[in-house]
């Protein structure tokens, strides 16, 4: 009887795509099921903090604070250029402004969280809703602006709302670095030889996708099925990349860089 190691991601096209084939058992580890365990992102954050999956997908600032009991996989970031979460509002807004501002974030442990807090370290009046309420929030006037992930970097300006900053591309101006949004990781104690045989199912399981993204289609949409096909298409080639395949020490390097921010800052 094979072993059962629960895998965590979001229903979000970018990790439907990506584990299309480990979800379906085309993919796996031998000896082992990987089990499927879909929830929003927040909400792997926070079952991260407790240990609670074998394996799962993190936002990077989760991850720094966790890092002691889960390995980051080299395979299944969300991370490059042109890819960072954005702050919207109704109406234009400037840096300096901010501070006054009530500001709903898509999660604590969020890495959009954790960019708000470098680039506007005296706004204060920060809140939560997940990721796809910060569009009500705002519309309802229970916030002044919001950072938004996922889908909604794509839509907000057909929703009626305008860019205060894309906080993407104030870091890659920074510093020259792809924007490290969230990994894959796996509990330590599972030991390393079972850890890379990991992350050599998740490293297939992309290849696979990027091979016959068609084949993706049926699993993404069913977690999709509101999200019209372009933005379905932009989402995945905006979130899946070559450093999906691979940190590469560029990847690394940023991954550093936030670390290092996030420490001066006094956000860990």
């Amino acid at each position: 009887m094979a072993k059962e190691l629960t895998f965590g991601y979001s229903a979000c096209p970018n990790d439907t795509y990506m584990f299309n084939a480990i979800a379906h058992g085309a993919v796996g580890v031998d000896g082992y099921r990987l089990q499927p365990a879909l929830h929003d992102i927040e909400t792997l954050n926070g079952m991260a903090m407790d240990a609670v999956l074998d394996v799962t997908k993190l936002s990077f600032y989760a991850w720094l604070k966790v890092k002691d009991r889960y390995q980051l996989l080299d395979s299944g970031a969300a991370m490059g250029f042109g890819c960072g979460p954005v702050l919207i509002a109704r109406k234009q807004l400037t840096q300096a402004e901010i501070h006054r501002c009530r500001v709903v974030l898509p999660g604590r442990w969020t890495t959009a969280h954790l960019l708000l807090r470098l680039w506007a370290p005296d706004a204060d009046q920060r809140f939560f809703a997940p990721y796809d309420r910060i569009f009500d929030a705002l519309t309802s006037g229970q916030a002044d602006c919001g950072v938004i992930i996922h889908e909604s970097r794509f839509t907000f300006e057909d929703a009626g709302f305008t860019l205060v900053v894309d906080l993407g591309a104030w870091w890659e101006e920074m510093t020259g670095l792809p924007i490290p949004l969230g990994g894959i990781a796996a509990r330590r104690s599972l030991g390393k030889a079972l850890i890379r045989q990991i992350d050599a199912a998740v490293n297939t399981s992309i290849r696979q996708a990027m091979a016959d993204p068609d084949e993706t289609l049926p699993y993404i949409r069913q977690h999709a099925q509101e999200m019209e096909d372009a933005v379905l298409q932009a989402h995945v080639r905006t979130f899946v990349n070559d450093f999906s395949l691979a940190q590469t020490d560029l990847g690394r390097r940023a991954i550093e860089k936030l670390e290092s921010m996030a420490r001066d800052a006094g956000a860990i």
